[in-house]
């Protein structure tokens, strides 16, 4: 028996867009994700670290190599940025490889990820995902990856993001794609570590993608997502309805939604596989 996993949530959002995202009803990343961990590995242990804020560092006597995961929020940051804050994270990233420590996360994890093993970023031509992710496609060498075990060829997901992976490094393999970014997913093995990264957001659901919309409406509307506030906020409302009775047929047809998204064992599934399939056979072998 290797006992239960001790997780190392990443969030890499700076206080400032924690707070506006709190202000809007949405959840703390960090929180966020250390919650859906706790609920796919019941008896795990997770630490959180905000690496956007100054003098960040581990909790006191603990050591990157002392936890058997780092999972990666998403973060509004973009990762071709010179900036201390994004180089931090850079830095921190080839430090978990460094470490073998198996790594994991969603949307700015997967570019992350990348660029930390030599890859590269820009922003996506099509401009902002949003929303669904619309029809996300396994590769062949992602439908054989452990990563997928358990999920369907093709899939939705919640999405948020206007920057795309765009040149793979060396180790790395393209998993997953659509019609809107080529690179879905990716795994990247460099220094010894391996990280899993997905562009899109398992831990989120209609209830936080509903408060995530409500905070980002004005600049929806700009895009052209919505035509004027008002269609935002009846969107974020639905999206809110369908989460409090997830019978409303009407409304998951309305928003094209399904199981996709509305069912957590579903959308989850890459979640529980990182950890069954990557980290405790790593815990077993470091034991």
């Amino acid at each position: 028996m290797t006992g239960a996993p001790k997780f190392l949530v990443v969030d890499g959002y700076a206080k400032k867009a924690r707070d506006e995202l709190a202000a809007g009803g949405a959840a703390v990343a960090g929180e966020l994700y250390a919650a859906m961990l706790s609920d796919e590995s019941p008896g795990s242990d997770c630490d959180v670290v905000y690496p956007s804020d100054p003098g960040a560092e581990l909790p006191a006597g603990q050591a990157l190599s002392g936890y058997d995961g780092v999972a990666w929020t998403g973060c509004s940051l973009t990762v071709f940025d010179d900036i201390p804050e994004v180089r931090a994270q850079v830095d921190f990233a080839r430090a978990c490889y460094e470490a073998h420590v198996p790594a994991f996360g969603s949307c700015w994890a997967a570019q992350i990820a990348v660029v930390a093993a030599g890859g590269a970023c820009a922003k996506n031509p099509r401009g902002r995902e949003m929303g669904i992710a619309r029809k996300i496609q396994l590769t062949p060498e992602g439908r054989a990856h452990p990563l997928y075990e358990g999920k369907a060829d093709v899939f939705d997901g919640f999405i948020s993001h206007d920057d795309e992976v765009t040149e793979l490094p060396e180790g790395a393999v393209r998993l997953a794609g659509n019609a809107f970014t080529h690179v879905q997913s990716v795994s990247v093995d460099y220094l010894g570590g391996t990280f899993w990264g997905l562009q899109y957001h398992p831990e989120y659901d209609l209830h936080e993608m509903a408060r995530l919309t409500w905070c980002r409406i004005d600049k929806m509307v700009g895009l052209g997502f919505f035509e004027d506030r008002e269609a935002g906020e009846a969107h974020v409302e639905a999206l809110e309805a369908l989460h409090d009775d997830p019978t409303r047929q009407d409304l998951a047809w309305k928003l094209g939604v399904d199981k996709d998204v509305m069912d957590t064992n579903f959308r989850r599934t890459e979640v529980r596989n990182w950890i069954e399939k990557l980290v405790k056979p790593t815990m077993a072998e470091r034991r």
